[in-house]
């Protein structure tokens, strides 16, 4: 019972950050099929926001925009600050938190440049982005207080296996850093954000019905890590730990690994192309001679 209560204690105490990373790319099945499903999500995350804030006064937010073209913070703006009108029955902070998050939105998606294909989200580099607030964060935090960072990504893009890389050096920091990264898949089963989650011991879900998505965040997502032991969630899916292959940003059982940059390919060539090391060719393998069996002499 000791280091139950020793855990409970420290997250109460302590500071909770919580970054979420909102992916807002026109391109995303789920927007482009019924544009409105972008206003749902984003009152779910505001939502969801407000009711981390509301749990304890020492808990922090931020909000990252996530789109094909580019990643910005939509909540908190150091340098410009909203202004609020006093609204009854409100508290301000969250007031405060809805009106930023919508008009930087609102700002970005107009300034956003025309998208004539689909396009990969930039995913990995909003959670690199995440990382390095949350560390900028971890530095000023006064002496003998504690906190707990974690990462929510929530996505309808599809896989992202061109920024590979990009993502295990991610994962593995924030594995390192002690960081959670949780997922929430809104449209389609992510197999490199499943190995993420799974690295930092987070919880991955697939929404299956937008409409109870805010249901859906408080009920997985909003509980801090350190608690979730003692509640009811839904059993992990089956992590699929396929590599990417280099060449053609695809899925691979088999492949072949360069021993210098540890990059992955498909086929096998005599120049790697990320590091430009030349291997030497295979050669036909040697065939031994049989002996020749001496006859017995009688």
């Amino acid at each position: 019972m000791e280091p139950e209560q020793n855990a409970s204690t420290e997250t109460e105490s302590g500071i909770d950050l919580l970054v979420i990373v909102l992916d807002t790319n026109p391109s995303q099945h789920i927007v482009r099929q019924n544009p409105q499903n972008l206003t749902q999500i984003l009152e779910a995350v505001i939502a969801f926001g407000n009711a981390h804030l509301m749990q304890k006064a020492q808990n922090k937010l931020a909000v990252i925009s996530c789109s094909h073209h580019a990643t910005n913070f939509l909540y908190p703006q150091p340098r410009r600050q909203v202004e609020l009108r006093q609204i009854d029955g409100q508290y301000e902070a969250f007031s405060l938190v809805e009106k930023t998050v919508k008009q930087q939105l609102g700002s970005i998606l107009m300034n956003a440049p025309s998208l004539n294909a689909p396009s990969e989200s930039l995913l990995a580099g909003s959670m690199a982005m995440a990382l390095c607030y949350i560390s900028r964060l971890q530095r000023n935090v006064a002496a003998g207080v504690k906190m707990h960072s974690r990462i929510l990504v929530l996505t309808g893009s599809n896989e992202c296996s061109s920024q590979y890389m990009t993502f295990m050096n991610v994962f593995f920091t924030a594995q390192k850093l002690g960081i959670t990264i949780d997922t929430c898949a809104l449209d389609k089963t992510l197999s490199l954000l499943q190995q993420g989650c799974d690295i930092t011991t987070g919880q991955f879900l697939k929404v299956t019905q937008l409409d109870g998505l805010l249901q859906y965040l408080l009920w997985v997502f909003l509980p801090a890590p350190q608690m979730r032991h003692k509640l009811v969630l839904p059993p992990p899916p089956k992590v699929d730990y396929r590599a990417s292959c280099f060449c053609h940003r695809e899925l691979i059982d088999i492949g072949y690994v360069c021993s210098v940059c540890l990059s992955v390919f498909c086929k096998y060539s005599p120049i790697c192309t990320t590091c430009h090391t030349i291997f030497k060719t295979p050669g036909p393998l040697p065939v031994k001679a049989k002996k020749k069996k001496k006859d017995k002499q009688m």
